[in-house]
């Protein structure tokens, strides 16, 4: 065998070899992987929550200002006068419905978020249950006096009083609202 033979056989003998040879898989640049599925898939979902479309506008009732009904002009005018004189004055009452309103509102927004805290303290306890030390000594620690675990649980009881709480206040306000004879839609 020629030299030349000899070495056109060894390139093709490695071209060979070097394409048996399994390839890893490249990530995209800007992506880590952490080794947490958890917190992979918060980083894969905050990535679409950037490239989805923003979405549009939509307008509900509250949105809208409505019509004043017909039946305040009343025969006579002594319905009119009754409806102005129980809210006070004209837009008196278009004041009111915009407080309630408002009260409203801020206490659902107060119950939502107290429950997402809820839910991300459960998770942070369910992880907890799950967690792995490096250092064996705290693993063993944390093993007999469950500290880490049962602070967290604490924060769940407490945080569940809290929402049963506010859900009480919710319902108290209203029956201030309908105390105050005010429309019961104005509670949504």
């Amino acid at each position: 065998m020629s030299v030349k033979n000899w070495f056109a056989a060894s390139v093709i003998l490695a071209g060979m070899s070097l394409a048996a040879l399994p390839v890893p898989a490249q990530q995209p640049a800007g992506q880590q992987q952490s080794g947490d599925p958890v917190a992979d898939a918060a980083r894969r979902s905050r990535e679409q929550k950037k490239a989805a479309p923003k979405p549009k506008k939509v307008y509900t009732d509250d949105d809208i200002k409505p019509a004043a009904p017909a039946s305040e002009a009343g025969a006579g005018g002594a319905p009119a006068a009754q409806g102005a004189a129980a809210a006070g004055t004209g837009t008196g009452k278009d004041d009111a419905e915009t407080t309630w309103r408002k009260r409203f509102a801020d206490q659902r927004a107060k119950i939502a978020a107290a429950e997402k805290e809820l839910d991300i303290l459960q998770r942070e306890f369910e992880k907890a249950q799950l967690q792995y030390y490096d250092d064996p000594q705290k693993a063993l620690m944390e093993q007999n006096t469950r500290k880490e675990i049962n602070e967290k649980n604490a924060k769940i009881e407490q945080k569940k009083q809290d929402i049963a709480n506010l859900k009480q206040q919710l319902s108290d306000l209203e029956d201030d609202l309908r105390k105050s004879g005010g429309d019961p839609g104005w509670s949504r």
